[in-house]
Parts: C-alpha cells; structure tokens; sequence
C-alpha cells in the first residue's frame, strides 16, 4: 500500500516537472543566472571530483545496467501475462519521475540557458552565400597550413602520435586558455573517458555522449584519431554546461584552436571546415567544387578514412536510432534537432567577422 502511495506521489509530481519545464522554456535568464551560472558549476564539478577519478566510464555501467533492466522488466510483463497493469505502469511512471528530474537538475536544464552568441556579446545574423564562401575559403587555407605543418607534404595524411589517454590530459589544456579570456570556459576535475560501448556507438553513428547522471564525457574510442580532439572538447563543452549542439561544437573548436598541440589545430581546421564546406556544397554546389579542389590531397585522403570507417558501421538500425535523437533533440529547445549541429556554421562566420577573432 505504502508502494502505491509513494508510486502515485511521483507520477503526481512527474505532471508538475512537465508543467514546470514549459514555463522553464520561456524564461532563458532565469535558468542562465540561477542554474547554468548558479549552481550547475557546482553540481558538475562535485560529479566530476566523485566520479572523474574512476578509470572506467560510470555512466556506461549505468547504461548497461539500465538495458539489462528493461530487458528483465518486459520478460516479467510478458511472463506474467501483463496482470496488475495499474500498479506496474505507476510503478514506471514513478521511475520516469525521477529519471526526469535527475536529468534536468544534474544537467538538462542547460538546454534552455541563454544562447553562447549573446553571452560572448557577439550576434549571430543571416548570412549570405558569399559570406559562406568567404568563411569556407578562409577555413581551408588554415587547415591546409596546419595540415603541411604537420606532414611537411601535401599528399601524406596526418598521423595522429598520441594516445587516447593523452588527447584527453592535452584537451584540458584549451580549456585552460580558453578560461583565462573567458570563465564561462572553466573546466576542473576530471578528463574525458574512453566509452566501454564504443562498438555500439559506431553502428549508431556517435563519437561521444555526455552521460548527465554522472557528468562523465565518453567518446568512442574506435573513432580515428584525427577526429578525436574536437570530439574530446565537445564533450567538455556539454560538461562545463553547453547542451546545445551547434553551441558545443563552437566550444570545441575554439578549445581545441586553442590548444599549442598541432594535432588539436588541425583535428580544429577539419571539424569547421567540415561543417562550411558541407554547407556551401548545399548552397553553391560550383562555388563548392572550386574550393574542395584547394584542400590538399593528404586531407582528401584523412576525410576518405573517417568515412570508410563510419561505412564500416552502417546498418539499418542507425536510422532508426537518428530519428530518435532527432525527436529528443527537439524536445528539448533544438528546434532544428539532429541538424542543430550544423549551425555551428552561424556561430562561425559570426565570431570570424571581428579580425581580432582570426586565431
């Protein structure tokens, strides 16, 4: 009885959390100045000082555990011919309850903080083709120089030396500077983790997540090595509280632009140039052809690479899985969803207007 009081109570207060989170999206400040600049440092550096110590992903463990768990509670459903429905489904809306709130207090409300143009006092417009190509030139000249810095030649593809290990020790490093101009970028306690599901995120086509229980950043540890660096501080980026995924992006190109390592200037030049060149190919598919033939033929080589592994993955479930995301995505203030990621274009050329910007 007392099982079913409790069950009712939470699924009560489940109703009250929903109605709370649609009065949350239309009050950005609030959330910036009291949550995300208020007591999320906190929380995020207590799960990192708890859990960043540990040599394996924690929050990987709870996934595992969590998919074990569903798997058991459908076999039981099945098993027991779905008897004493009303009981078993406040028994999961209870459960839901305080998975949503766990969520939103540890980290999600982050997705409904003020937008990262505004707190770096820079505005964010339409651009036109032009500024684009602009952008996408100016991007590919520096990824063509980082890459000759490297390699010395223009035909050899970039070998990364480093470990995991150390590009996740090196990422900190971005952050430091990134920090001393800016304390929105502080990051302590901690490093990214190789992910022990890094199997299943290459046949659903991720590179790393942010695991909001435990403030743990995993990043799959089969990605090639030259992707890894922008992937680490991505996910730093979700960790010090930038949920959205164009503003992540953003973040972690400038972390890992930031950083004296070669290989994160480069992994740097690649992610922006990626997402531009992408964009001018949707836009001007002539202007595109004219500046993909500019990038030297050891990155054409590096980007072959990184798409023949993600080929190697592919599989019919990873649709499914993307369409998923999308609609999660969209729930929570990306209106864009899955496509979010790409805006990180916007971010781009308007922090590349002001020539002091021009790292």
């Amino acid at each position: 009885m007392m099982n079913k009081k409790k069950n009712i109570y939470l699924t009560f207060f489940l109703g009250i959390q929903i109605l709370f989170m649609r009065w949350i999206e239309s009050n950005p400040s609030f959330i910036e100045t009291y949550y995300s600049r208020g007591i999320y440092p906190y929380i995020s550096s207590f799960l990192r000082i708890l859990f960043g110590w540990m040599p394996i992903s924690f929050g990987d463990l709870i996934i595992i555990f969590f998919g074990l768990y569903l798997i058991y509670v459908i076999y039981k459903l099945v098993s027991t011919r779905f008897t004493n429905m009303v009981s078993k489904i406040l028994g999961i809306t209870s459960f839901i309850s305080i998975i949503y709130f766990l969520f939103y207090f540890l980290w999600g409300l982050n997705y409904f903080r003020e937008p990262l143009d505004k707190n770096l006092k820079f505005k964010t417009t339409p651009y036109n083709n032009q500024e684009l190509l602009n952008l996408t030139k100016y991007l590919v000249s520096k990824l063509n120089e980082s890459h000759l810095r490297i390699t010395k030649s223009d035909s050899i593809s970039v070998i990364v030396p480093h470990s995991n290990k150390d590009i996740y020790l090196l990422a900190k490093k971005g952050y430091k500077k990134l920090a001393n101009n800016n304390s929105l970028f502080t990051y302590k306690y901690g490093i990214a983790k190789n992910s022990l599901i890094s199997v299943f995120q290459s046949y659903n086509g991720t590179s790393g997540y942010l695991n909001p229980f435990t403030g743990e950043a995993q990043v799959n540890r089969l990605i090639p090595k030259t992707i890894l660096p922008t992937t680490t501080t991505h996910e730093m980026a979700h960790q010090i509280g930038f949920a959205a995924e164009n503003e992540a992006n953003f973040i972690g190109f400038l972390a890992a632009l930031s950083n004296d390592d070669p290989y994160f200037k480069y992994s740097a030049y690649r992610m922006a140039t990626r997402y531009a060149i992408f964009e001018l190919y949707k836009r001007d598919r002539d202007a595109f052809e004219i500046v993909y033939k500019t990038l030297n033929k050891g990155i054409l080589i590096d980007f072959k690479s990184s798409s023949d592994f993600w080929n190697t993955y592919k599989n019919p479930f990873e649709p499914i899985v993307k369409k998923g995301y999308n609609i999660y995505l969209k729930s929570n203030n990306q209106v864009k969803g899955i496509n979010s990621y790409n805006y990180v274009v916007d971010l781009l050329i308007s922090y590349f207007k002001t020539p002091h910007n021009k790292i």
